[in-house]
């Protein structure tokens, strides 16, 4: 008898012997993408090895409020439930506008890749969920009508042939800028009606319409340049809105960029430029980290040097402590003597923790921070807008973190006194001995930190200077 007959043969149940049945399927391993960090897990598990999201998450129902363990929507935090969860105020009983559309949705990656794209529209779902649970928008904050831009207000930022090569893509069913910057039929548009809310939000804002505001758009900018478009950016939201600020009375402008990635593009667009002051905090590693540029001697040109800041961190995992450290000894500084008359914050949430992408550590608490600190500047005339960041519950609750500052909330955790890690405090000195070229009142600020530093290094084994204890520096 051959094994096909054997196969074939009805055999009572004793006889059955298929674990060596050579017919046999082989077994098929369970795979599955977290929607939260979109990592591959592999097996029958529950929840996401790597940052620990049930597989089948209510995040994009109730975004960060949602628990992170279980399947089911959990109730939402006390203070939420005491929102009120109406109709939306009106624009006359609100001073925080916020920027979304759900055409910008559309854009998505067509091709079925092995993983899924990191900017994927359920980004700004999780974001949007956040703030409803929160009884923020819609509820405190009042929307502003969706447009797209025009290519008259796209030439103060891009070429011609930028302009036109974007627009292209919406007669293509799928197309590529870069191996990592995608376009589908919709993306032109969602790129135009992300512009145009960014540059009406600016103008609300500057001519006293709104107090301050919050873009949830994409695709982000921050990368696109005059001619290109490049890491998962088409046009530059910040320079759009930036250049409408200034159509609208704003002489000076702050760019704040704390995405994790340096803004090469709007580095690039603004380079020349003495109206607008560029600050970048990112990682950097020597140029090693994308897109590689936004080295801290990289400072402007053309009669614009020191009005472009890079802060240039020379390692991941960096967190609350060194960013809001680089805020008071190089940010506030310069931009207090610059004395802007609107600021936008290029808000990529890819430094926050968790994020698969930037492997950095800063929390909600941080940005908040941040954002408070600025919000002094330009009689708070501040937009922020959304760049980057790939974890939905870090991205979600630190943009609802900060639009909380917007409305006026205070932060609920103080971070006064940070002690900032030695390759932290190594590249604010840096930073500073560049700068203080440009703006003098850096220059007995570094003069006192060196001294700390060097108070330090002459400790005895063991002792520690009580500024930096080397518990912290790493």
């Amino acid at each position: 008898m051959t094994l096909e007959d054997m196969y074939n043969q009805d055999l009572d149940d004793e006889d059955d012997d298929s674990d060596w049945d050579p017919f046999q399927q082989p077994l098929e391993v369970i795979k599955w993408f977290c929607t939260n960090c979109t990592m591959l897990n592999l097996g029958d598990v529950d929840h996401c090895e790597v940052c620990q999201e049930h597989r089948e998450s209510g995040i994009l129902k109730q975004g960060c409020f949602a628990s992170a363990f279980d399947s089911g929507l959990t109730e939402t935090l006390s203070d939420t439930r005491e929102r009120p969860k109406g109709s939306q105020d009106s624009a006359s009983n609100s001073s925080t506008v916020v920027g979304f559309d759900e055409r910008m949705l559309l854009h998505s990656e067509v091709q079925m890749k092995s993983h899924p794209h990191p900017e994927r529209p359920d980004r700004i779902r999780a974001i949007s969920a956040s703030l409803a649970t929160a009884g923020i928008f819609p509820g405190r904050c009042h929307p502003i009508p969706a447009r797209e831009i025009t290519r008259e207000e796209l030439q103060m930022v891009h070429s011609m042939e930028h302009i036109e090569t974007v627009d292209h893509t919406g007669h293509m069913y799928s197309s590529y800028f870069t191996p990592d910057t995608y376009a589908n039929e919709h993306s032109a548009r969602a790129a135009r009606l992300a512009a145009g809310l960014c540059a009406d939000l600016a103008k609300a804002i500057v001519s006293g319409h709104a107090k301050n505001g919050f873009a949830l758009v994409r695709p982000p900018g921050h990368h696109a340049g005059v001619i290109q478009a490049m890491g998962f950016c088409l046009h530059n939201n910040a320079a759009v809105a930036a250049l409408a600020a200034q159509v609208s009375g704003a002489k000076k402008v702050l760019i704040v960029d704390w995405d994790v990635h340096h803004g090469n593009g709007t580095q690039e667009i603004f380079d020349q430029n003495k109206s607008v002051l560029y600050v970048s905090l990112h990682r950097h590693e020597g140029g090693q980290f994308y897109p590689g540029t936004g080295a801290a001697d990289e400072v402007g040109t053309m009669g614009a040097e020191g009005y472009c800041v890079n802060v240039p961190w020379s390692r991941g995992g960096v967190g609350d402590n060194d960013y809001i450290y680089a805020f008071q000894h190089v940010v506030l500084p310069i931009a207090s003597e610059f004395s802007p008359d609107f600021t936008i914050i290029s808000a990529g949430f890819d430094a926050a923790r968790g994020d698969p992408l930037g492997c950095c550590d800063v929390t909600p608490a941080g940005y908040e921070k941040m954002t408070h600190m600025l919000s002094d500047l330009s009689g708070g005339k501040m937009l922020v807008i959304l760049e980057g960041g790939y974890n939905l519950r870090s991205i979600s609750s630190s943009a609802t973190a900060v639009i909380k500052v917007l409305l006026g909330e205070s932060p609920g955790c103080e971070l006064d006194t940070p002690l900032p890690s030695r390759s932290g405090l190594q590249t604010v000195l840096e930073v500073l001995e560049i700068q203080k070229k440009y703006w003098p009142a850096l220059g007995s600020s570094l003069t006192k930190l060196q001294s700390q530093l060097k108070m330090h290094s002459v400790q005895n084994k063991g002792e520690e200077l009580s500024l930096f204890p080397s518990a912290v520096w790493s």
